[in-house]
């Protein structure tokens, strides 16, 4: 396990809480069966930042990162003094004058994840590819260097 490979959620536990009381508000708005609502919901603003996996093969470290409506044109992976670094945007839809708005959950804006990779990742040997909406990115292992395994006695 990476031990920087942590949930934000985990990093910032107050993420949560502020989801909370977004929602406390917007019940509070709503005449009790959903109507009434504000035009946009608050916090609609608030940062995107696409969930990640992490596996491992015998001969890759696989990530993958769910980036819904991003094309592979509109992400950028780079690998910087052994920090892989994903970037991207994910766009508002423009509002219209036209519409009224009732509910507006989806985040938007740019993102930015950095994760450190081990030791045994050959950086030279990368390859990503984004299909429906989550970005794989493989990384291949070093040949002959594979993560030590100790046997700890348990007393």
């Amino acid at each position: 396990m990476l031990p920087t490979l942590v949930r934000e959620i985990e990093r910032f536990p107050l993420t949560g809480l502020r989801s909370e009381i977004d929602r406390l508000f917007e019940d509070f708005f709503t005449n009790g069966n959903g109507h009434g609502m504000p035009e946009r919901r608050f916090g609609s603003a608030a940062r995107f930042v696409p969930a990640v996996d992490v596996k491992e093969t015998d001969a890759n470290l696989v990530i993958e990162v769910e980036v819904p409506g991003l094309k592979s044109n509109e992400v950028d992976v780079q690998i910087e003094d052994g920090i892989l670094v994903l970037r991207g945007e994910r766009k508002q839809e423009k509002e219209e004058k036209t519409k009224r708005w009732h509910r507006s959950e989806r985040y938007w804006g740019k993102f930015e994840r950095r994760l450190l990779l081990p030791d045994y990742v050959d950086a030279g040997k990368v390859d990503a590819t984004c299909k429906d909406g989550v970005l794989f990115v493989t990384l291949a292992k070093k040949a002959g260097l594979k993560p030590k395994a100790v046997n700890v006695p348990v007393k």
